[in-house]
C-alpha cells in the first residue's frame, strides 16, 4: 500500500507549492513524477518549476525533452514513471490507477474550488476503502500543518 498525503492549498497555488515538495523530495535521494491532466499544465509546470526561486534548481524534463531516465522529476499527462520515480505528485485532479506502484503520493488540490475539495474528498474515501495510508496536511501561516480528519 502506498502512503497518500492530501495537500489542502489555502494560500498559494500548486506551481507555488510544488517546487518546495519536489526540493525535499531530490533531497531525500528520491525521484518523481508529476501528473497533469493536459498538456498545457505540463507546459505551465514546467515553466514554473524553470523560474522558482526556491529551491534555486530543480532538475525535470518532459516528454518534449525526452531521456526520462536521466530526469529525476518527470512532468507527463501519461500514467507511468519512466524514471524510475518512487514519489508521485498529483496535480489538478489528475487520478493514476497505479498507487501501488508509488511509495508516496502527493494529491494536490485547491482548497477555493469547491468541485476540486469534493473531488479530493472523493479520492480520500476511495483510497481510505482501498486500504492507503492517508494524511492530511493544509497550508497555514508557517507552512505544511498536517490535521486530523480528511479531505
Amino acid at each position: 500500500m502506498s502512503e497518500i498525503g492530501f495537500y489542502h492549498l489555502t494560500r498559494t497555488t500548486e506551481e507555488a507549492a510544488l517546487p518546495l515538495l519536489l526540493g525535499r523530495t531530490l533531497a531525500a535521494g528520491e525521484r518523481a513524477l508529476v501528473l497533469c491532466r493536459t498538456p498545457e499544465r505540463v507546459a505551465a509546470i514546467d515553466q514554473a518549476l524553470w523560474a522558482c526561486a526556491q529551491p534555486d534548481w530543480l532538475p525535470h524534463g518532459t516528454e518534449r525533452d525526452g531521456d526520462a531516465d536521466l530526469q529525476p522529476v518527470w512532468l507527463s499527462v501519461e500514467d507511468g514513471a519512466p524514471n524510475g520515480a518512487r514519489f508521485l505528485f498529483l496535480l489538478e485532479g489528475a487520478e493514476t490507477a497505479r498507487l501501488d506502484a508509488f511509495a508516496r503520493v502527493f494529491d494536490l488540490f485547491d482548497g477555493a474550488d469547491a468541485a476540486a475539495a469534493a473531488a479530493a474528498r472523493a479520492r480520500w474515501a476511495a483510497a481510505k476503502q482501498a486500504g492507503h495510508a492517508l494524511t492530511y496536511w493544509q497550508q497555514g501561516a508557517r507552512g505544511w500543518e498536517r490535521k486530523e480528519g480528511g479531505a
